[in-house]
C-alpha cells in the first residue's frame, strides 16, 4: 500500500507529498484538522475551494478563534452541515483559549474537542502526528469489507472493520497508510466497476477472487425519507434588497442568514398557503423548492412581496450586490432565485 501511495498519492492542498513525509516531515495540525472537518460528508472536489478560503482568511487557528462568528458562518455558506462550521469555531477557541494554540496529539485527547468524533480523531492523530490507529471512512469500508469478504451490513460492520484494520497499521508512516487507503477506495476501489486488476492489494481480495466485489460493502436498508413542507417570504424593497432573518444558533441552519418564513423541524410540518402569510399585502405565489437534508426532504412554497417598509420582525435589507456574500444556506438561495433569478451570478444546485 505505501509504494503504490508514493507513486500515486493524490495532490491535494491540505497534504504533505509522500516524499517528504518519508524524510520526517509532518503537516500543519490546523490544516489537517480544516479539511478533515470539511470533509465529513462532503467530496473533496467541493472542499478545495472553501479550504484555501478559510486559510487565506485565517491562516492559523488562533486567528479563527479570533474570528467574527457571522464571517466564519458566510465563509461557510453552501458547504452543507451547518453545525460543522459552529462546532469549527468552538474547537479554535478550545484550542487557542486552553491548549496553548496546540492540538493535542492522540485520538482519545482530540475525541474531547468539538466537533471531532471517532474518524476525524483518528485520521487527525495519524496524518498530523504519526499515531498508529486505524482510521475508517467510507472509502476504507469498502476496501476491509471486500478484502475480508465481511457480510455484516453496515453500519452494525463497522466495530468488525476496525478490529480487523487495527493490526495492519505500520508503526511507521501511519499517516501515509490512512491516506493511502483513502486514495485507493477514491480512485481504484470504486462502489462500481472497481479497477481491480490496477489494485496493489487484488492479489489478496476475497471478494475479487470471488468476482463479486460490487456487493460489498452489504448496507442495511435504506429507511424512506419523509417529506416537510413549509413557506418562506422574500420579501424585496423597490431596489430589489431582500429582507433576511437570522436563524436561532442552536438546531438545523443554526446561526445562519435566512427568508422568514413558517417554523419546520425534522418532525413536523410548517404552515403553507395564503394562511401562513405574516401579514397583509399583495403577495404572489413565485413556486416552491425542494431541498434534501440528512434526515428528510424539504418543500418549500416561496412568496414574495413589494413592500419598502420594514417588516414586523427582527432582520435586515440586503441588496442584490450583497447577497452572494449573506451565510446563506443552499435551500435559502433556491427560494430566493425562485422568486429573483438574477440574484446570484451562479444558480444554486
Amino acid at each position: 500500500m505505501l509504494a503504490w501511495y508514493d507513486r500515486h498519492a493524490r495532490k491535494l492542498p491540505w497534504r504533505i507529498p509522500p516524499n517528504q513525509s518519508k524524510s520526517g516531515v509532518r503537516p500543519d495540525p490546523y490544516r489537517v484538522w480544516l479539511s478533515e472537518i470539511m470533509l465529513q460528508q462532503t467530496q473533496v472536489a467541493t472542499v478545495r475551494d472553501y479550504y484555501e478560503k478559510f486559510l487565506a482568511n485565517w491562516p492559523s487557528v488562533g486567528e479563527l478563534a479570533a474570528a467574527d462568528s457571522e464571517d466564519v458562518m458566510k465563509a461557510w455558506a453552501g458547504l452543507g452541515y451547518y453545525s460543522r462550521a459552529r462546532n469549527l469555531k468552538k474547537c479554535a477557541g478550545e484550542v487557542a483559549a486552553n491548549l496553548g494554540g496546540r492540538f493535542p496529539q492522540t485520538a482519545g485527547e482530540l475525541r474531547q474537542l468539538p466537533g471531532i468524533g471517532d474518524y476525524t480523531a483518528a485520521a487527525i492523530a495519524a496524518i498530523a502526528f504519526g499515531e498508529p490507529v486505524a482510521v475508517v471512512d467510507g472509502n476504507v469500508e469498502r476496501i476491509i469489507t471486500r478484502r475480508y469478504r465481511i457480510a455484516t451490513p453496515l453500519p452494525a460492520a463497522k466495530a468488525e472493520i476496525r478490529a480487523v484494520l487495527a493490526p495492519l497499521v505500520p508503526s511507521e508512516r501511519a499517516g501515509d497508510f490512512a491516506q493511502a487507503m483513502m486514495d485507493l477506495g477514491a480512485t481504484l476501489c470504486s462502489p462500481r466497476k472497481p479497477a481491480c486488476s490496477l489494485c496493489p492489494v487484488s492479489q489478496d481480495c476475497q471478494a475479487f477472487r470471488a468476482g463479486d466485489a460490487e456487493l460489498f460493502p452489504r448496507k442495511a436498508p435504506k429507511t424512506e425519507k419523509p417529506t416537510r413542507k413549509g413557506a418562506v417570504f422574500v420579501i424585496r424593497n423597490r431596489h430589489d434588497a431582500v429582507w433576511l432573518i437570522k436563524r436561532p444558533d442552536s438546531g438545523l441552519l443554526g446561526g445562519m442568514s435566512a427568508l422568514p418564513g413558517t417554523d419546520w423541524t425534522a418532525r413536523q410540518d410548517g404552515l403553507t398557503g395564503e394562511k401562513s402569510l405574516p401579514f397583509e399585502g399583495a403577495w404572489q405565489r413565485a413556486g416552491s423548492v425542494r431541498h434534501t437534508f440528512t434526515h428528510f426532504h424539504l418543500q418549500l412554497e416561496v412568496w414574495e412581496i413589494q413592500a419598502d417598509t420594514k417588516p414586523p420582525f427582527e432582520g435586515w435589507w440586503s441588496a442584490k450586490g450583497v447577497l452572494e456574500a449573506e451565510a446563506l444556506p443552499t435551500v435559502m438561495k433556491k427560494a430566493i432565485a425562485a422568486a429573483l433569478p438574477d440574484a446570484f451570478r451562479k444558480q444554486p444546485s
